[in-house]
């Protein structure tokens, strides 16, 4: 090497521009204690998204409710996002929960003519079995786990009331299986797809200490997982991509530096898989 080698400038040092026609509205899942970190829990993917030239926002809604409840809160913010980029169609990219809210939206409140796709990431399109370990649980621990849920959801989120159970009993695979899915199909005029994800056991991927319980539980209930959703049930459309991150290093939670840039690739892969939509589009 060279002296001085590591010194030299690069001719073009900022982040690679991602060009797209449409904006992104990101949409967040379950819970809100990511949060107390910072100002949404997309937040970081917006950043990023916002460094490499793509108009995205990251909102916040409702941490704890119902699909149908969080599809509405999803819904009355679309028109604020066409109106901030000016422009009449947009994408939207969902983690977890949210895949389910945003197929919900696009069904019943008849926002096809405004979303071109709808990418999901890590989303339980055929439930979760880690809802069993509260909705099967003692009275007490449920009762417990339920009214703590609602009071810091309450706090972080006062606009609406939080409903913890009624979230987990629609997250549920019995629920998803047996009633969302028969009655939400998909509209032909918008874009599915999805990018899964697995760690910790029945993979090469080591998981958090944290998650290696959720990990273990749904393992021998689902298979593969990323601590909160199953490969399988991450599964909606066509699959663009998979993760081997966890399902809170997804959204920048407990992610290590190594990590980091799995985690960039990650979303801008995501993003780059919208210009092929928008291409797509044009052809």
């Amino acid at each position: 090497m060279k002296a001085f080698e590591l010194l030299e400038l690069e001719k073009f040092p900022q982040p690679e521009p991602v060009n797209l026609d449409y904006p992104v509205l990101l949409c967040h899942g379950l819970g809100a204690l990511g949060s107390i970190l910072k100002k949404s829990l997309l937040h970081d993917v917006c950043t990023l998204y916002r460094l490499h030239c793509i108009k995205a926002v990251a909102p916040n809604i409702v941490p704890y409710a119902q699909i149908s409840v969080r599809a509405q809160a999803w819904a009355e913010l679309v028109p604020s996002v066409l109106e901030l980029f000016n422009t009449d169609r947009l994408h939207i990219v969902a983690h977890s929960m949210a895949g389910l809210d945003i197929r919900y939206m696009i069904h019943q409140h008849e926002l096809s003519e405004s979303v071109i796709s709808l990418t999901t990431v890590a989303s339980p399109h055929r439930g979760s079995s880690l809802t069993g370990l509260t909705l099967n649980a003692p009275d007490s621990f449920k009762k417990s786990v339920i009214e703590i849920a609602n009071w810091f959801g309450n706090n972080v989120y006062p606009e609406m009331p939080s409903d913890m159970l009624g979230a987990l009993e629609q997250l549920s695979p019995e629920f998803v299986e047996s009633e969302f899915n028969p009655n939400v199909p998909n509209h032909v005029d918008v874009v599915y797809q999805s990018v899964i994800s697995a760690a910790g056991k029945g993979t090469d991927r080591d998981i958090s200490k944290l998650l290696i319980p959720f990990n273990t539980y749904m393992y021998d209930r689902e298979g593969q997982n990323d601590g909160y959703v199953g490969k399988e049930s991450a599964k909606w459309g066509e699959v663009i991509g998979e993760t081997a991150l966890s399902h809170l290093e997804q959204i920048n939670v407990n992610l290590s530096s190594k990590r980091k840039p799995e985690w960039q690739e990650l979303w801008l892969n995501v993003a780059k898989s919208l210009g092929k939509v928008e291409d797509n589009l044009n052809d």
